[in-house]
């Protein structure tokens, strides 16, 4: 269900969340903070009160892809989604979750499908991957909080970029907030992500592994 309108405190601010919303819509940034301070920095915002925050970009990031990508957005969503699924099924072992902007239904045309594992140790994925010949890449985690995860790799699933957040199975148990610090679906298991692709209108687009 779509959340209800944000209220503005001045027309900048929606301005530069607006800006930023086309930026993480076209340009393939996924981080919403940066996003907001470089619209703010290119509209020549001077005070943190004109800032939006992440719930205000993210419906200004929804309206944007209504507006402008509407039915690419929801074939896109579809891809994005279907191969969410198949590599949850693949990966099962290591109780995955969906989470970030494929399943909040906000991903733009270069949204990665992010998808967070609770192995034993993060080793089993990685031994997981090399006896499966998959390729691929090691990504430095934040460590700014507790639970931060314990590694992060990328890799293609056909034209589809994953990337996965492993955590110690300790962290499943941890209340989360949605992607961005919005109130969105946190994560969702495969049958949730399932539910999401069959209530979604079918697109034309096969995946391929």
């Amino acid at each position: 269900m779509p959340r209800p309108a944000v209220p503005y405190r001045s027309n900048l601010r929606r301005e530069i969340a607006a800006l930023a919303a086309r930026m993480i819509a076209e340009d393939g940034i996924s981080d919403y903070g940066f996003a907001k301070r470089k619209a703010a920095r290119q509209l020549g915002a001077t005070s943190a009160d004109e800032l939006p925050n992440n719930a205000e970009i993210e419906t200004e990031v929804r309206t944007y892809l209504t507006l402008f990508q509407d039915d690419e957005h929801l074939e896109r969503q579809r891809l994005l989604r279907v191969a969410a699924a198949e590599v949850m099924r693949e990966l099962e072992p290591f109780r995955p979750y969906l989470t970030g902007s494929v399943l909040e239904g906000t991903a733009g045309r270069y949204s990665e499908v992010d998808i967070d594992l609770f192995p034993e140790s993060a080793k089993e994925v990685e031994i997981f991957f090399l006896n499966h010949n998959v390729d691929y890449e090691h990504r430095e985690p934040r460590r700014t909080q507790p639970e931060a995860p314990e590694a992060i790799l990328v890799f293609d699933w056909g034209d589809v970029p994953i990337r996965l957040r492993i955590y110690s199975p300790e962290v499943e148990r941890l209340h989360r907030r949605g992607s961005h610090g919005t109130r969105g679906m946190e994560r969702a298991r495969l049958p949730t992500v399932e539910a999401l692709i069959n209530n979604t209108p079918p697109a034309t687009v096969d995946i391929e592994p």
